[in-house]
Order: structure tokens, then C-alpha cells, then sequence
């Protein structure tokens, strides 16, 4: 599976706001960088973030996500930089944000998973 399809992919199972689904593409441990720091994400934390993430979506009115990506490159034989924007939509289909996001993958026996996610300013 390519990276592009890795990330279309998860977006899909983003979008069901299913925990344990959406837990299975993340590497364990990963790390969240954002605006309030760096968190490094142990199964525990990633629940915890995720569980608040979607709470929130749903309280908005969340119907769905996709990931438009802007690029895309190798870092080396199992690992892979992408970054591009996070649509997110209602469920009415009215768009609700975008966030720009960037991803460093992981490929392991299973294939790839998200080692590092960072939430980033519009180039």
C-alpha cells in the first residue's frame, strides 16, 4: 500500500469516528506536536486525545474527512513524510474546517502507521 493510499485510507476510518479503528493506524508509541507542544502518545494518551477529538467533532456536527495531499516524500525504506490539508465536513456536507497537518509514517511488518503527527500553519 502506498503512503497516498495509507492516508485516504485512514481518513476514511477517521471519518467513522471509531476509536479502536482509528487507534490501529497509529504507531505505538507516536508523538502529537501542535500549537500547546509536543505529547508523546502511548496507547493510553492516544485514547485520550482521539476520545476528545471525536467528542468534539460530534458536538459540532461532524459527518466526515478527507485528506487532500499536498506532498509527499520518502525519508528512507520504512519511513515517509506527507503533509497536505485535513477537510473536515458536517454532516450536511457543509465544510466545518480545514486543518493544515502533516504526518511522519512508519512502515512495520504490518504496513505503515502514523509515528508522528503535527498540526502546522497554511503554507
Amino acid at each position: 500500500m502506498t503512503v497516498s493510499q495509507f492516508l485516504a485510507e485512514y481518513y476514511q476510518v477517521f471519518s467513522s469516528l471509531d476509536l479502536t479503528a482509528i487507534q490501529s493506524y497509529f504507531h505505538d508509541p507516536a508523538v502529537f506536536i501542535g500549537p500547546a507542544g509536543v505529547y508523546p502518545l502511548d496507547s493510553t494518551a492516544l485514547t485520550t486525545m482521539l476520545t476528545r477529538t471525536t467528542e468534539d467533532l460530534r458536538a459540532r456536527g461532524y459527518g466526515r474527512s478527507e485528506f487532500i495531499l499536498q506532498e509527499e516524500k520518502a525519508l528512507g525504506p520504512v519511513s515517509a513524510f506527507a503533509s497536505g490539508t485535513a477537510m473536515r465536513f458536517k454532516s450536511d456536507g457543509e465544510e466545518l474546517e480545514r486543518v493544515p497537518i502533516s504526518y511522519v509514517l512508519q512502515k512495520v511488518e504490518s504496513g505503515w502507521k502514523i509515528a508522528v503527527m503535527v498540526l502546522h500553519a497554511a503554507k
